[in-house]
Parts: C-alpha cells; structure tokens; sequence
C-alpha cells in the first residue's frame, strides 16, 4: 500500500502544511476532500493484501482502480471482490474521517469536503443495488444515509459545519453502481444537511464523463428548494455553460477538475477566450511530473 497519500499519518500532515502554507502565500484558499474508496480498490494496494471494504460483498461490475504492481509500474486494473463492513467496524470507520479533518485542521485547511460521490464508498451506502445490508445502514433511505450523515456530524464537530463541503453524484453511472431511489435518496440528503446549515454541497452531474442523463433544471430547482446552503455543480462544463447556470440562478457556483489539471491558468484562459490545453487521461492517478506539472500555460 502506498503511503504517499493520505493524512494519517504525522509526516502526510507535515508535507501537506507546506502545501497549505504555499496557498496561502499566494493568497488563496484551499479545502481537504476525505476520500474513501470502498470497493474500488485491490488487494494490492490494501494493507497487507486485505480484501476492500464496502457495505456489502458485491463487485463494481467492469470497474477499475489504479494500482502499482510488483515490478514498479503502475496502471488501471481491474477491482476486487470487497469484504462487508461488520456493523461494530463502522464506529472506527467515521473515526478515521474524524482524524483525518482533525489533522486537516493542524495542517491549516480551511475546509473539508467529504467526497460521497463517484461511486465510492459513501455512495456505495446510498444506493441501492451496492447496499444489501439488513442492519440499521441498510435498507430504507433513512438507513443507507445514516452513515454519510454520521461521518459529517463528526467532521463537522472536528472543522465546524460551516467549513464543511460534501460531494454528491445522484445518478451516476460508473463503476458497477446502481441505484434504484437517487431522487428519494437526494430529497432526504439535502433536507438532513441544509438542517446541518453545512456550507455547500458540490453536485458532479452524472455526464461528467460526456455520457450517462444529464441533470435538468427542475431537478436543480428541487435541490434548491431543500438545500439551502451554496450549490455547486462541476462535471463537462465549459466557461458558457458555467455561466447561465449561474446567471439562471440554478447554481452559485461551477466547479472544473479535468480542465484545471490540463490548463494551470484555467482562469486566464477564460477571461481571454482562449483555447485549452486537452488533458491525458493515462497520466490522471499516479506517475511522475508528467500530466502533473509539465502543462504549458498561455505565457
């Protein structure tokens, strides 16, 4: 298992105060996002060969993750069959996302994200065709959001709430997941998190990847009705599509990701209308400066 990432351990927290610590020179802001994969994962990158966890024994059918073999080289590969979380695990489970906020916290980030999207963990909690569970995470929707709820209660008691994000991917059609109930199960999630007065959530609209539905106005109209805190979305915008959510008032604010990796002057580039650098793929999870660092920028 790798060790370069994370923020358990005290020389992560020490490499990413310096990362904070840059930030902030420059005069920017900049939030943790705690991750948990679950079954998207391999025993070879699990301490001591362990099999993944999830909320159930169930493969992500044709799902991938990126791993780094025996003979160095790295590259996707296909996922294992998880372990079920044993219910008397999961108080360690929101513990280590307590930890993690609270390490987050001395490294001086100013907020945290809790990423319940994707086809991750959290999310394999929420839907119904990964959480066959009969104990009280399992079955209706106040029972499979009773985790995601319960790991925000303990990072917002760590961060306060109003420094807290959560991520959330209603639709979503990666990695194996279904989910029978995503409109009944984002109703009760934005009632149970506006109530938490949480600062925003962050909507990865399920085309991110240019497939899958796209997310309608009426929809967002909906979530604005519950939610109450700051509306994020992000997934296949452009600069224009970015703006008339805005301007429409469906959204306050639009997220990029595969964009901002390829084009490190992102904004630049939009207050000119110029072209954009494409990103690769290949070079999204792992390796070296390359993909990373090597991005051309206008100038």
């Amino acid at each position: 298992m790798s060790t370069r990432r994370g923020i358990y351990t005290d020389a992560q927290q020490a490499g990413w105060q310096k990362v904070v610590d840059a930030v902030h020179r420059e005069g920017g802001r900049i939030a943790l996002q705690l991750w948990h994969v679950g079954r998207v994962s391999h025993e070879m990158v699990q301490p001591d060969g362990q099999q993944p966890v999830a909320p159930s024994a169930l493969r992500g059918e044709g799902a991938q993750c990126f791993v780094e073999f025996a003979d160095g080289s790295a590259g996707q590969h296909p996922t294992s069959t998880p372990r079920a979380l044993e219910t008397d695990e999961i108080p360690a489970l929101i513990d280590d996302y307590r930890q993690a906020t609270r390490r987050a916290k001395r490294a001086g980030f100013d907020m945290v994200e809790v990423h319940a999207a994707n086809a991750y963990l959290l999310q394999q909690f929420l839907a119904t065709g990964s959480n066959k569970r009969t104990d009280r995470y399992g079955g209706n929707v106040v029972n499979r959001a009773r985790l995601l709820l319960e790991v925000v209660d303990a990072v917002s008691q760590e961060m306060g709430a109003d420094r807290v994000g959560v991520r959330l991917s209603p639709f979503i059609e990666i990695f194996g997941l279904t989910d029978d109930e995503p409109e009944a199960m984002m109703r009760y999630l934005a009632e149970q998190l506006s109530l938490r007065k949480i600062a925003y959530l962050h909507i990865n609209e399920p085309d991110w990847t240019g497939e899958g539905p796209q997310l309608t106005d009426d929809f967002r109209r909906q979530l604005r009705d519950s939610f109450h805190g700051t509306l994020i979305y992000c997934g296949h915008y452009t600069a224009g599509r970015a703006e008339r959510l805005i301007a429409e008032g469906l959204g306050d604010a639009a997220a990029f990701g595969r964009p901002y990796v390829a084009n490190p002057d992102l904004v630049e580039r939009f207050r000119r209308e110029a072209p954009l650098n494409e990103p690769d793929p290949a070079t999204f999870y792992g390796g070296g400066a390359e993909g990373y660092t090597d991005y051309p920028t206008l100038d």
